[in-house]
Order: C-alpha cells, then structure tokens, then sequence
C-alpha cells in the first residue's frame, strides 16, 4: 500500500512538473505574441490593431481633444485650405487656358463644370460620410467600425465612378445637351468631357481618400496628395493647349492626368500605413446598414455638390438665352467665386475632425470653442476678400478675357453682388459641417440643399423672365441671403441641442467652480 502511494505521488509530480514547464512556454509564447503587437500596432502593419489602439491612435487622440482648440483648428484647417486653393487653382487655370482659345470653349468649361460637380457628388457623399464617421468611431477607439467603415466607402466610390464613366460615354452628346451646350459650344464640351469622364473612377475614390485622411487629421498628407496634382495640372495645360497644340482636348488631358497622380499619392499614404485606417477589400464593410449609414452621414453633400451641378446646368440655360458671353461670363465667376469659397471650405473641413473626435470623446465644451472660433475667423476673413472683389471685379474678369468687353461687363456685375453677401458665408457653411460632422444629418441635408436648390431654382427660373440678364447675375446672392436666414434658428436650436447631450461643458464647470469658491470664502 505504502508502495502504491509512493509511485502515485511521483505521478503527481512529474504530472505538475509538465504541466509548469507547459505554462512556462505558453508564457514565453505569449510574451513573444505580445511583443509582435506591439510592434506592428506602431508601425502601422495589420496585426493586432482590432484588440486595442497603438501608440500613434492614442497619441492623436490625445492631440485632438487636448490641444487649445483654436490653435488646433489652424492647424487643422492651414492644409485643407491650402488642398482647396490648389485644387480651385487649377480649376482656375483650366479656365484661363481655354478662354484664350475663344468665348465658346470658355462657355465649355462652364458646362462641363456641372458633369465634374455630379462626379465630386458621389465622391464627397461617400467620403464625407465616411470621413465624420471614421472620426467619430477613432474619437471612442472603435477601430474595427472606422476599418469597415473606410474601406467600403472607397470601393463603393471606385465601383460608382466605373459606373458614370460607362454611362457618360454611351450618352456624351445627349448629355452634354441636357447640361446646356448651345450648337457653337457643344464640339468643345464634348472634347473636354471626354476626358473626364475617362477619370471618373479616380476622382470619386481620390474625394474618399482625402476625407478618410482629414477625419483623422492627417490633413498634410491630404493637401501633398492634392496639392501635387493641381501644381502638375498647372503645368501640363498651357504644355498640351498651346505647345503640343492639343487645344481643349490638352486640357482635359492635363486634368486626367493630375487626377490619377493624385489619386496614386494619397493611396501611397494608406499602403506605406501613414493613416490609422486601412482600404485593404478584406476589411471593407458586409453589411448593407454601413454603407446606408455612410450615404446618410453623407447626404448633406450629395444634395450640396448635386444640387450645385443641377443649378450649374440652370444657370448656363438661363445665360444661354444672351448669349455665348453671358454663359462664359457667368462660368468664370462661377469659378472666380469657388476659389474665394474654397478658403472658407477649407476652413470648415479643418473644423470637422475637431468637431468629430470631441463629440465622439464626449467633449462638447471643445466643440462650441471651435464653432465660435470658426465663425470669427471665417467672418473677418471673408468680409476682407469680398472687399477686394467688389473694388478690383472688372480688372479680375479682364484676366480672363480682356478682348471681350462685354463677357467683363456682364461678369463683373455679377462678381459684385455675390462680394456683397460673401460676409454672410461663414455662418451656412460652418453650420452645415457642424451638423454633418455630429450626424445631424437631416438638418445638414436641409441646409446644403438650401443655397443651390430649395432657394436657388426658384429663383433662377423667377429672376431672369422678371429682370432679364440682371436676374441671371442676381440670383446666387439672393439665395445666400434666403439661406442665412434660414440657417439662423437652426444654429440656435443646434446650440440649445448641444447644450443637452453628456459631456464635458466647461462653461458650466467654470461657473460651478467660481460658485463654490465664492461660498467657501464666505464661510472663511
């Protein structure tokens, strides 16, 4: 018996001793597997990154909802005005080229200005939408929702832009009609949009790409990616239009190709794991409810940058009936005025991530300073550049075609009315990625079809039969003028909404503390 007890502990222990020695190497294993984490976590490879945040997550959280927030929102904004200015530069540049080839290739660019606001529709809606989600989901470190999330909104843009360019093809002439050609503009229109209708895919995905990098806040990589290909669109136009002789074709071209070399930049940033999300397939969103919950986040831009083709087309039928000069007049202040806006735009697409990260932190104390921050600036701002256009409108319309006295009559009376409410901009645009960036989307859907539909259509089909020629130059600023009243009560119901959601609101916290400080030196 004592025998059998002996042998049974010995068992025992040799059993114990294997099973610590099992331990030990799991141990090892798993120190060993934590260690690989860690590293790729930090160095931006796949592994791990569902389970917890790296180093660099964090270390952007913390920036987002712990630096002073004007500074931030500079910061922020610096690169993102710079991608619009660059971005409206060449727009710019597109325009001033092809009006030296005469009045109606300069009506053609206006014309194809609404099939290129159809296409950046699709691109802002899937991007932007995804881009305030993204931050939203990074602000409370949901990082497998911000992957799914980005990815599916960068194929479903590549898959739509496919789409467009085959449809666009097979219809060219009808539709280059139904956009507002006249007989002497439509070879030129179908020239130039050719072309771009080829780039249709790369420029859906590049819109994606651009606001899956801003909502992270990482705007400098956006504004290289973009900035680049504006500055080689600059330099390929006047090399194609006159030295190769290729004419509005050439520009086209130029357009094409600094779209994709943009496009290859900003994905470069998303390959070498510059960005806290990645658009590998596998990680793109299976079920229907995100890409419904992207096209609703981004539906306010969708009816911003639709609308704003549907009114482009308006404009131009309505300009049509003066003349090839009205349509080149108003094309080039159409274009005049989206490189002022652009700065403002900017300005907000700077605000958005700050906005977005905060809320999603529960931080809204930091998202009334940005707002009140932003509407100061952008006000000062803009009041001085629509100072500027109003004195210097003819000299500006004579850059673009001062052979033509009557496209810079026409133009220059148009450029001034909408200097005059410019001040007014602040306001609506600020308001409008406010309530987008915080998943208002209803309201930012009202207020971004308000400028370029509920109030513009009317108007440009009231205006001109009422005015003439005058009520197609008037139009734009009156619509402003509608849609800051509008935008008005909405901010103060915004604000009194805000007010009500958890949080940090150091306004509150500050009163509270002074309160208390105040009773105890009473009682001292």
């Amino acid at each position: 018996m004592g025998k059998q007890k002996k042998q049974e502990k010995q068992r025992k222990q040799e059993k114990q001793g294997k099973q610590g020695r099992q331990d030990k190497q799991e141990s090892r294993e798993e120190k060993e597997q934590q260690k690989q984490r860690e590293k790729t976590r930090t160095s931006g490879a796949p592994g791990g990154k569902e389970a917890s945040f790296g180093e660099a997550q964090k270390a952007q959280l913390e920036k987002m909802t712990g630096e002073p927030v004007a500074l931030l929102v500079t910061k922020m904004a610096i690169p993102t005005v710079i991608s619009m200015l660059v971005t409206s530069v060449y727009n710019m540049a597109d325009t001033f080229f092809v009006s030296q080839l005469g009045t109606s290739a300069a009506g053609a660019v206006g014309i194809v200005f609404s099939l290129m606001a159809i296409i950046q529709a699709v691109g802002f809606t899937l991007g932007m939408g995804a881009g305030s989600m993204v931050s939203r989901f990074l602000g409370r470190q949901e990082q497998k929702k911000a992957e799914e999330t980005a990815a599916g909104a960068f194929y479903a843009a590549l898959f739509i832009g496919i789409l467009l360019t085959v449809l666009g093809l097979l219809f060219l002439d009808p539709l280059m009609g139904l956009l507002g050609a006249t007989p002497t503009i439509l070879p030129f229109a179908k020239e130039y949009a050719l072309y771009i209708l080829f780039a249709a895919p790369v420029m859906c995905a590049s819109f994606v790409l651009n606001n899956l990098l801003r909502s992270q806040g990482r705007a400098v990589l956006s504004m290289v990616g973009l900035g680049l290909g504006g500055l080689l669109n600059i330099a390929l136009d006047p090399l194609f239009i006159f030295t190769l002789n290729m004419g509005i074709s050439g520009a086209a071209i130029a357009t094409m190709i600094s779209q994709v070399a943009s496009f290859c930049i900003l994905l470069f940033w998303f390959v070498r794991g510059k960005s806290l999300v990645h658009v590998r397939f596998s990680q793109a969103a299976r079920h229907i409810s995100v890409y419904w919950s992207i096209f609703k986040t981004g539906f306010p831009s969708l009816c911003r940058q639709g609308l704003s083709s549907i009114a482009t087309v308006a404009l131009n039928r309505s300009a049509a009936v003066y003349g090839d000069e009205a349509v080149a007049a108003m094309s080039i202040v159409g274009r005049i005025f989206m490189f002022v806006l652009s700065v403002m735009i900017g300005f907000g697409q700077g605000f958005q991530p700050v906005a977005g990260y905060n809320y999603g932190a529960g931080r809204k104390d930091r998202v009334k300073q940005a707002i009140r921050f932003c509407l100061i600036a952008g006000t000062l701002l803009l009041t001085a550049l629509g100072a500027i256009g109003f004195i210097f409108a003819p000299e500006i319309m004579a850059l673009f075609r001062k052979d033509d006295p009557k496209v810079i009559e026409i133009g220059a009376f148009a450029l001034r009315a909408q200097c005059l409410v410019l001040p007014l901009s602040p306001l609506t645009v600020i308001g409008n990625m406010a309530f987008q960036a915080l998943g208002r989307s209803l309201s930012a859907s009202f207020l971004s079809s308000a400028r370029q539909g509920i109030f513009f259509l009317p108007l440009i089909l009231v205006l001109p039969p009422w005015l003439g020629l005058t009520g197609v130059q008037i139009t734009q600023a009156a619509a402003d003028v509608l849609t800051t009243l509008v935008c008005i009560p909405m901010m103060v119901f915004f604000w009194r909404w805000l007010n009500t959601q958890p949080g940090t609101d150091s306004s509150k916290t500050t009163k509270a503390s002074k309160v208390t400080a105040s009773k105890a030196g009473k009682s001292q």
